[in-house]
């Protein structure tokens, strides 16, 4: 369903952390700065991260920006711009999210209204009973196609897919190792990368890709 949230520039709002707020007044108080999401009414500080979810996370917004510009299929987001997938869903910040271009009329100036294309959530120690738990209920319940759940720690890959009857399940890899998105037809990637020290140089994937 579309709801609309008022993104134009505001008097800042005095509210401070701890108090109550709404999600229009989260989204103009005046910590733009800091790492955080908007749940039950409230501002909520989300774990610090490890250095292996940052070098994943920044490998993947790599490649699947530079995928999706290639083929001109839409736009690409990271933490920590907001996503809300429902009237009555928390504010998520994504590590890496994908935007189709038939849904970008949801991009606003400050928020993406409603589900993202494709949601990549890289797991730190902190967080792992939220993105296995509530944001895994979340984006099913708010229609996020397809999600990614990656787990450095564990060296864990899960990829979902939304079926007809809004119920995730689980698709594994190939038997080679690779995972071949459904959102983005044509990406594909080997899950090997995602635990190497350091991943591959982005170039090298793109010429496995053909796209250079």
């Amino acid at each position: 369903m579309a709801y609309e949230i008022q993104t134009e520039p505001r008097t800042a709002s005095k509210k401070t952390f701890g108090e109550a707020m709404s999600y229009e007044e989260f989204l103009h108080w005046p910590g733009e700065d800091h790492h955080v999401e908007w749940v039950n009414g409230g501002i909520v500080f989300m774990s610090p991260v490890t250095k292996p979810h940052e070098i994943i996370r920044g490998f993947l917004y790599s490649l699947i920006k530079f995928f999706a510009e290639a083929r001109h299929l839409g736009e690409v987001y990271s933490e920590p711009f907001q996503m809300k997938t429902g009237p009555d869903l928390p504010g998520r910040t994504p590590d890496v999210f994908f935007v189709a271009n038939k849904n970008l009329e949801r991009v606003k100036r400050l928020n993406l209204e409603g589900p993202a294309d494709l949601v990549v959530e890289i797991i730190s120690p902190g967080s792992r009973a939220t993105d296995r738990g509530d944001k895994f209920y979340e984006y099913e319940q708010g229609g996020v196609p397809e999600y990614w759940l990656l787990d450095p720690e564990r060296r864990q890959a899960e990829f979902y897919l939304r079926g007809k009857d809004g119920i995730y399940r689980l698709v594994a890899p190939g038997g080679d190792g690779i995972y071949r998105s459904t959102v983005l037809a044509g990406l594909w990637l080997k899950v090997g990368w995602l635990w190497q020290t350091l991943p591959p140089p982005i170039m090298d994937v793109l010429r496995e890709w053909r796209l250079v």
